[in-house]
């Protein structure tokens, strides 16, 4: 099968949707499929306002057009609602392909975070968007009844994986601060909730990887906290192992595939109980879920490490991949395999 992927979001940037659509990239090869990304890598881009790290393409739709056309694919999965999904929306529309897309970030919260766009606009956007792909994946449950609750029909899941040889307990001596050390790795946003994390009282130290468009400001706010910047690779998973418990402040994600990664490393959750944490994290076992963080991030300190990475060992790239070849499979058999996915859930 020959399966192009379109994508707004790639390397260089750090994120979860990049690490997920890379992990599966690789999965898909290794089951022998022909994958073609389709990336700003290939366009001229600019900087997206508010967030210069993220390279929006320009004038996508009739380069693209010809590269979707050249490398004539079996099967279309467009990632991302930026430019490039568009004009590979537009470009399967007009040819009569069958494609999917994925709804890996709630864009409609994300605005309104920002300014003031009323919910219901971005969610209309969201279902015109999605409404004309024959699968839409998701990642949790949560995540499914929430967005059929605004609308949203033929949605399939797609989980989530973590590299558990790569995130995994390691010696805690690596940062020589005061313990505990809280920790919060992502991006360091308005959206994420990151100003509830840094006001918590919490003895020992807090600790920040990663950076945003959010990190001068709060970095003048709370000059105690300790900001590390992006990490990588070993280099990131060495510093999440060497923290005790992992703070999740994010109202608007998805999934928060950072959960997985954090407790493969042997680390607790505090966070809200809302869409993702509530599908990811075990209360009192992996994790704490409540309204009051701080309350819940000082209860993590007496959970056991060893059922935390026990909980994240359940998630598998492969798996995910599998998922996501079943929703591929019910698209190319038709209408009568998508009446007969939608019928089982």
């Amino acid at each position: 099968m020959k399966l192009a992927l379109v994508t707004d979001a790639w390397f260089p940037q750090t994120n979860g949707v990049v690490r997920t659509l890379a992990s599966t990239v690789r999965c898909l090869q290794e089951e022998g499929v022909d994958v073609r990304v389709l990336s700003p890598q290939d366009f001229r881009t600019v900087p997206c306002p508010t967030y210069p790290e993220i390279r929006l393409a320009l004038f996508a739709r009739r380069r693209l057009a010809s590269q979707l056309s050249a490398y004539d694919p079996d099967a279309v999965h467009i990632a991302t609602e930026g430019p490039l999904g568009l004009a590979a929306r537009r470009w399967c529309r007009v040819r009569g392909q069958a494609f999917t897309t994925a709804y890996h970030t709630q864009f409609p919260e994300y605005l309104r975070a920002r300014a003031p766009i009323p919910l219901s606009l971005g969610y209309a956007w969201m279902r015109w968007f999605h409404g004309a792909a024959r699968r839409t994946l998701v990642a949790t449950p949560s995540m499914q009844r929430l967005l059929e609750g605004h609308g949203f029909r033929n949605i399939s899941r797609w989980s989530r994986g973590v590299d558990a040889d790569q995130f995994r307990p390691r010696d805690k001596g690596l940062l020589p601060w005061p313990r505990p050390l809280w920790l919060y790795f992502g991006r360091v946003a308005v959206e994420k909730g990151i100003h509830d994390f840094l006001s918590l009282d919490l003895p020992g130290t807090r600790v920040v990887i990663g950076d945003g468009p959010s990190r001068p400001a709060l970095q003048a706010e709370f000059p105690e906290v300790r900001f590390l910047g992006f990490k990588h690779g070993e280099d990131l998973a060495r510093h999440v192992a060497a923290c005790d418990v992992f703070v999740f402040p994010s109202r608007t994600d998805t999934f928060g595939l950072v959960l997985l990664e954090a407790m493969a490393c042997g680390l607790p959750v505090a966070a809200y109980p809302v869409t993702g944490p509530l599908d990811v994290v075990v209360d009192g076992v992996t994790g704490c879920l409540d309204e009051d963080l701080g309350a819940a991030a000082r209860r993590c300190l007496a959970l056991d490490p060893a059922r935390c990475r026990e909980h994240a060992l359940q998630y598998s790239w492969e798996a995910c991949t599998r998922q996501f070849l079943a929703a591929l499979a019910v698209v190319q058999a038709g209408p009568a395999g998508l009446q007969e996915a939608t019928s089982h859930g």
